[in-house]
């Protein structure tokens, strides 16, 4: 059995709140994407879970977490499906003839994007209304943090999914 290194935490010294948020969810999206290296494809597409998510499921679902709070929800881009992470009953899918590759591009290249947006906001920066939200929208800095409890939550299912799929363990 072997382990996988613990999520490096950004550096002590770092004092100001935005590249705190920034430099955590960072790390959280590295994290996931450590957990899923060394899976075979069809351990990346094997539940071991009663409700049948999969790790690759898994890792689509957080792509469309960045869209739908940070494309669509904060910058209030048009998103034709912000939902398509979502199959029938609800439960977590990769539409058919996508390879584990397509997904963990389409994951790095909307967080890459989700960065640059976060970027070139202020912390206190209200969402745009016409996207995801409508009425009193939350600042940027609700967003990161509601991002970081979304990581933080499906990373500790990630690790229940790898020590289930070959015993590897994280910290």
């Amino acid at each position: 059995m072997t382990d996988v290194d613990a999520l490096s935490e950004p550096a002590q010294s770092l004092r100001e709140p935005r590249e705190l948020l920034l430099a955590y969810l960072d790390a959280y999206r590295a994290a996931v994407l450590q957990k899923l290296d060394g899976l075979s494809g069809d351990e990346l597409r094997t539940s071991r879970l009663p409700s049948g998510w999969t790790p690759l499921e898994l890792l689509n679902h957080l792509a469309y977490v960045e869209l739908r709070w940070v494309h669509w929800g904060f910058n209030g881009e048009r998103l034709d499906s912000p939902w398509a992470d979502a199959g029938p009953g609800g439960r977590w899918h990769v539409p058919g003839g996508r390879s584990a590759a397509d997904v963990r591009r389409f994951f790095m290249d909307t967080c890459a994007r989700s960065r640059k947006i976060i970027e070139g906001a202020g912390l206190t920066q209200e969402a745009a209304t016409g996207g995801r939200f409508s009425g009193q929208p939350p600042a940027l800095s609700w967003i990161l943090v509601h991002l970081l409890q979304e990581y933080a939550r499906h990373l500790g299912h990630l690790d229940i999914a790898r020590e289930l799929a070959d015993g590897t363990v994280g910290e």
